[in-house]
C-alpha cells in the first residue's frame, strides 16, 4: 500500500508544482501569500471532511505534538512560493530537489538500515539525475541572472538566489526527516492524526495570511486565481497520500516523493511549452529509472 501512496504523492505534487508555476507567473501583488491562503483553506476543508467521514478524534495536544513538523513544512512551502517569482534566476533546483535523497541518507545513517544493492543504485541515479537537470537549468538562465546581478545589490542577490533555496532545503529536509521518525521509525503519531494536525495548522496560517491581505487591501482576482486553487487541491491530495507513504517506509518514499520536479518538468513541456533538450530528457530518464527500481523493490 505504501508504495502506491508514494507514487500517488509523486503524481499529485508534480501536478501541483505545474499549477504553482502558472499561478505565480506575472506581477500580481502578493501571489505567494495568496497561494498559501488557498492551500490553507483547502487543507482545512479536507481535514474537516476527513474527520467527519473517519470519525477520528483529534485533540489540541495532537496539534502541538506534531507542531514541529508542521512548522518546518509550512515555513519551507512559504519560502518556496516566494522563490517561484525568481525561479529562472536562482540555484533553487539543485539545492531544493535533492532534499529527499539527503533525508534518505540521514535515515540510513542514524537508524543503521540496510537495503539490497538496487536501492543504492536507485538513490544514486535519482540524485545524479536531479542535480544534472538543475545544473543544466542553471547554465541556460545564465544571462538572466547576470542582468539581475548587475541591477541589484549583493544582499538581494544572495537572499533571492542562494539563501531562499538553501533555507527551503534545510526546512523541507528537516520536516521529511522528522516525519520519518514520527510516522515510521518510532511511530510517535498515527497517520490520520498527523494528516489532520498538519492541515489544521496550515488552515491557521491561511486565515492569518488572509487577514493580512485584507488589511493591506490586496484583492483576490477571481478567475485569475484558479491555478492557485488547482495547485492547492493537488497539494492537499498529495499530502493525504504522503503521510501513508512515509509511515510505510520513509527511507524509500523520501527520494521518490522528492523527485516530483521531473514530472513537473514534463508537464511544463506539454502545457507551458517549455523546451527540453536531449540531455534533459536523458537525465529525466535516469530519475524515472531510479524511481522504477525503488517501486519494484516493494513488489
Amino acid at each position: 500500500m505504501w508504495i502506491g501512496c508514494t507514487l500517488l504523492t509523486f503524481l499529485c505534487w508534480g501536478i501541483a508544482d505545474l499549477f504553482y508555476k502558472i499561478g505565480n507567473q506575472g506581477k500580481g501583488e502578493g501571489n505567494h501569500l495568496k497561494t498559501g491562503v488557498f492551500v490553507g483553506f483547502i487543507m482545512g476543508i479536507h481535514a474537516t471532511i476527513f474527520l467527519l467521514i473517519k470519525e477520528t478524534n483529534i485533540q489540541v495536544l495532537d496539534l502541538l505534538r506534531y507542531l514541529p513538523v508542521s512548522i518546518l513544512y509550512i515555513s519551507s512551502m512559504v519560502i518556496g512560493y516566494r522563490g517561484l517569482k525568481y525561479l529562472e534566476l536562482s540555484i533553487s533546483s539543485p539545492i531544493q530537489n535533492t532534499s529527499g535523497v539527503i533525508t534518505a541518507i540521514l535515515l540510513l545513517l542514524i537508524f543503521q538500515e540496510h537495503f539490497d544493492f538496487p536501492f543504492y543504485i536507485a538513490v544514486i541515479l535519482i540524485f545524479i539525475g536531479i542535480f544534472a537537470l538543475s545544473s543544466i537549468e542553471l547554465q541556460e538562465n545564465k544571462e538572466q541572472r547576470k542582468n539581475f546581478y548587475k541591477s541589484n545589490t549583493l544582499k538581494k542577490v544572495l537572499s533571492l538566489t542562494i539563501l531562499f533555496p538553501l533555507i527551503y532545503c534545510l526546512l523541507d529536509g528537516a520536516g521529511t526527516f522528522l516525519d520519518g521518525i514520527y510516522l515510521d521509525k518510532l511511530s510517535l503519531i498515527e497517520e490520520d492524526t498527523a494528516l489532520v494536525a498538519y492541515e489544521y495548522t496550515f488552515l491557521i496560517y491561511g486565515i492569518i495570511t488572509y487577514i493580512y491581505l485584507r488589511m493591506k487591501k490586496i484583492p483576490m482576482e477571481g478567475p485569475k486565481e484558479a491555478p492557485k486553487l488547482l495547485a492547492a487541491l493537488f497539494e492537499t491530495a498529495g499530502q493525504f497520500f504522503y503521510v501513508y507513504a512515509m509511515s510505510g517506509n520513509a527511507t524509500i518514499s523520501a527520494p521518490i516523493v522528492g523527485s516530483y520536479c521531473v514530472l513537473s518538468m514534463l508537464l511544463s513541456r506539454v502545457y507551458l511549452k517549455e523546451k527540453l533538450t536531449k540531455k534533459e530528457y536523458c537525465f529525466i530518464s535516469l530519475v524515472l529509472i531510479g524511481i522504477l527500481i525503488l517501486a519494484i523493490m516493494d513488489i
